[in-house]
C-alpha cells in the first residue's frame, strides 16, 4: 500500500522514540545505580581543571626547561657579522669595521636576556645538567668578547655600530641592572671568569650606583614618560646588581642603595589596601593614578627576593625588607585566578591572564618557602598551582605563549587590556626557567601532593 506524506503520523513515531527513551532510561537505572550523597562519595568525583592540578613531578618540570632551552639555543646564535652582511667575523679583536649579531629570535643583549642568563645558571645548579649553564656561560664571555674588541675602537671611532653599545655606554637602568647581576652571580659561581667580566661589572653597576637620575633622596627615577616618574620595574633593574655587588665587592654602600629603593618606592607606590604596587608614580601629579600592572609587581617581588639572597641579616634594614616581601606575597596571594595565573591588571578580573608575571611569582615565592622567609602551608600550593598553568603555556616548540610584550606607562585602562601577547616577547623565558628550578627544588625539599582532594605543601624533608 502506498502512504503519502499527508497520511504519514509523525506524531505517532515521536511517541514510539519517546517510549523506547524511557524503556532504555529504565533499564540503564536498573543496570546503574544513580549518584547521589548516599550512593557514592561526592567529595572524590574528579573535577573539570583548566590545567593539571596535582603537583608537577620532577621529570615533567625537567621536560619542560629542557623544552625552553632547547628552542632558545636554537633561535639564539653567536655569531658576529660584518654589518650589512652574512660574513662573520671570526677575528673579532682584529676587525675595525661596523658589525652586527647574526640574527635570531631574540637578542643577547638586553634586560629579558640578563634574566635568560640568570635562570639558565639556576636550571642548572638545581638539575645537574650542564648544557643549562653553558647556555649562559658561552654567551657571557662571547659579549664579553665583542666588548673588549669594541669599547676602544669605540673612543676612536664614536660613530662605530656595535652591538654591543649598551654595555659599553648604557644609558638606563634597562641596560645595566639584569645583565651585570647575571654576570656577577656567574663570576661568585665559578662559572665564568672574573677577569674576563670585570670591566663590564664595574661599567654596568657603576651607572647603576653613580649616573641613573634620582630624585633628591636618592630613589632612582626617570624623566619619562613625564618628568620625575617612579617605574615599579626599575626596582629590578637596578636592585638585585646593587645586591650582588654588594656580595661581590664586601661594600656595604650598594647594600644600602639597594635597601633605601626598596623603602622609598614602597613609600610611594605600595599600596596598603590591596597588598600591591602601582606600575608608576609622577611627582606632579596631585592625583595618582593606580593601575596594578602584573609584570611590574613581579619585578618589584624578584628585586626583594633577589636582595634578601645576599643581604646580611644583620644590616639594619633587612627586617625591613623581609616584612615588604611578606606583605607582597599576602597580597598577591589574593588575587591569583583559578586558572592558576594572574591577570595584566591584578585587580581587574576582566583583563587577560598573563604568563610572565605568574612565573616571576612563582619563582620567587617558591624561593622564599625554600629559604624559609613565609610559610609553605600557605602559599606552596599557590605556588604549585602557578607553575602548572605557566608550564601549560609552554608550545611543544618551547615557545612561551601568553607573555605580554614590553610595556612603557599609561594612565588609562585601555593601555594595559590592550596591550599584545607574542611569544617573542623575551620577557617570559628567563621567569619560566627560574620557575621551573626553583619549583623542583621545593618539590625536591618538601613533601607536596594532595590531601583530602586539595593540593597540600608540608614542611620539609
Amino acid at each position: 500500500m502506498h502512504y503519502s506524506l499527508h497520511n504519514f503520523s509523525w506524531k505517532a513515531v515521536l511517541t514510539l522514540f519517546v517510549a523506547a527513551g524511557i524503556f532504555s532510561g529504565c533499564s540503564q537505572q536498573q543496570e546503574q545505580q544513580k549518584l547521589t550523597d548516599t550512593t557514592a562519595p561526592l567529595h572524590a568525583l574528579q573535577p573539570d581543571y583548566p590545567v593539571q592540578y596535582e603537583p608537577a613531578s620532577e621529570e615533567q618540570i625537567i621536560e619542560t626547561l629542557t623544552r625552553v632551552r632547547d628552542y632558545l639555543a636554537e633561535t639564539t646564535p653567536m655569531v658576529l657579522l660584518e654589518e650589512g652582511t652574512e660574513n662573520e667575523v671570526t677575528d673579532i679583536a682584529g676587525y675595525s669595521g661596523d658589525t652586527e649579531f647574526e640574527a635570531g629570535d631574540f637578542r643577547l643583549v638586553s634586560y629579558e636576556w640578563g634574566v635568560t642568563y640568570a635562570g639558565m645558571q639556576l636550571a642548572g645548579e638545581v638539575t645537574g645538567d650542564e648544557s643549562f649553564t653553558n647556555y649562559s656561560t658561552e654567551r657571557l664571555n662571547f659579549l664579553a668578547d665583542v666588548v673588549e674588541a669594541h669599547r676602544k675602537k669605540l673612543e676612536e671611532n664614536p660613530t662605530l655600530e656595535t652591538p654591543v653599545e649598551s654595555l659599553i655606554h648604557p644609558g638606563a637602568l634597562d641596560d645595566a641592572g639584569a645583565m651585570s647581576a647575571a654576570m656577577i652571580k656567574a663570576v661568585r659561581s665559578g662559572y665564568n671568569d672574573e677577569e674576563k667580566l670585570d670591566w663590564l661589572i664595574n661599567n654596568l653597576v657603576g651607572y647603576i650606583h653613580n649616573d641613573q637620575f634620582r630624585f633628591e633622596d636618592g630613589t632612582l627615577a626617570r624623566n619619562r614618560p613625564q618628568d620625575n616618574t617612579l617605574w615599579l620595574d626599575d626596582l629590578f633593574m637596578s636592585v638585585p646588581a646593587l645586591a650582588q655587588m654588594g656580595e661581590h665587592t664586601g661594600e656595604q654602600k650598594y647594600f644600602d642603595d639597594a635597601v633605601k629603593q626598596v623603602k622609598q618606592f614602597a613609600e610611594r607606590m605600595f599600596d596598603e589596601e590591596k597588598g600591591i604596587y602601582f606600575h608608576g608614580w609622577v611627582k606632579a601629579m596631585e592625583d595618582k593614578p593606580r593601575f596594578h600592572w602584573g609584570r611590574a609587581n613581579g619585578w618589584a617581588l624578584m628585586a626583594k627576593v633577589e636582595l634578601l639572597e645576599v643581604l646580611p641579616e644583620d644590616h639594619p634594614g633587612y627586617d625591613d625588607v623581609l616584612e615588604q616581601l611578606r606583605a607582597h606575597i599576602k597580597g598577591l596571594a589574593k588575587y591569583q585566578s583559578g586558572e592558576g595565573r594572574w591577570h595584566q591588571l591584578l585587580d581587574k578580573t576582566d583583563s587577560y591572564l598573563e604568563t610572565s608575571a605568574t612565573a616571576i611569582y612563582a619563582y620567587s615565592v617558591a624561593r622564599a618557602i625554600n629559604r624559609g622567609w613565609v610559610d609553605e602551608k600557605s602559599y606552596g600550593p599557590m605556588v604549585l598551582l602557578a607553575w602548572n598553568s605557566v608550564s601549560n603555556q609552554v608550545n611543544e616548540r618551547g615557545q612561551v605563549e601568553g607573555t605580554c610584550v614590553g610595556t612603557g606607562m599609561a594612565f588609562d585602562p585601555a593601555f594595559y587590556y590592550h596591550r599584545p601577547i607574542n611569544v617573542y616577547a623575551a620577557h617570559g623565558y628567563g621567569p619560566v626557567i627560574l620557575a621551573g628550578a626553583e619549583v623542583l627544588e621545593l618539590t625536591r625539599t618538601h613533601n607536596v601532593g594532595i590531601n583530602d582532594s586539595g593540593l597540600q605543601v608540608y614542611g620539609k624533608e
